[in-house]
This record gives structure tokens, C-alpha cells and sequence, in this order.
């Protein structure tokens, strides 16, 4: 998957990208780890049960230039991307989705596209 100006999640009808405010320590701040190639990655998992160890999890990979970024969910090892908005008895992972976007807007590290 290559790096995007507006990016989103399989299934998902908004869009995201990066807030010009954005700065890599922000990103930090916020818990993204850098990668080998200097890029910025969060990967958590949208069930707020720490014993639910079979969580998709939302992935996301700022480009070093903090310009473009990616976003993917998938399965709990990550081999394999899902779509949680398909059916309803996904509720409670589309809600955790959208908390984390919420939140990654009020940080001022995306906003909607």
C-alpha cells in the first residue's frame, strides 16, 4: 500500500489526512513509534479490553515528510486486512475507530479530508 494525501480504513466513508499544524514530536507525543525507514507508525487495537488479545488493530504510517500517510485495520496478527464496517454487530470497533480519530483531530496530527 503506498503513502496517500487523504487516506482511510477498508469501508470507512471518511477520509483522514494530515493537519499542516502536525509536527513529528506531536506524532510522538501521541505514541507513534518511528520505523527502521523514519516513517511514523501507531498500531493499536480497537478493543478496549486488555484481555482480548484477538482485537483488530488500526494501523497507521505517517511518511517521514509528514505530507502523506496510510492507513489499514487488520486482524489481530496482522496478516490479513478487514473491513469493520460491513455489518453492525461491529459497533463497538467502529465507535473505538472513530475515538481514535477524534482524538488523533484534537492533537492536531489529522483532520478530516
Amino acid at each position: 500500500m503506498s503513502f496517500l494525501e487523504k487516506a482511510t480504513v477498508e469501508g470507512c466513508p471518511q477520509f483522514y489526512k494530515i493537519n499542516p499544524r502536525a509536527r513529528a514530536y506531536t506524532f510522538k507525543d501521541y505514541g507513534f513509534q518511528a520505523t527502521p525507514s523514519g516513517n511514523l507508525q501507531l498500531v493499536r487495537p480497537l478493543d478496549i479490553s486488555p484481555q482480548a488479545k484477538q482485537s483488530p488493530k488500526l494501523k497507521i504510517t505517517v511518511a517521514k515528510d509528514l505530507k502523506t500517510l496510510k492507513m489499514s485495520l487488520t486482524t489481530a496478527n496482522g496478516l490479513k486486512t478487514i473491513n469493520i464496517f460491513k455489518s453492525d454487530d461491529q459497533k463497538d470497533k467502529q465507535e473505538q475507530f472513530y475515538y481514535i480519530m477524534e482524538d488523533l483531530m484534537s492533537f492536531d496530527c489529522l483532520e478530516k479530508a
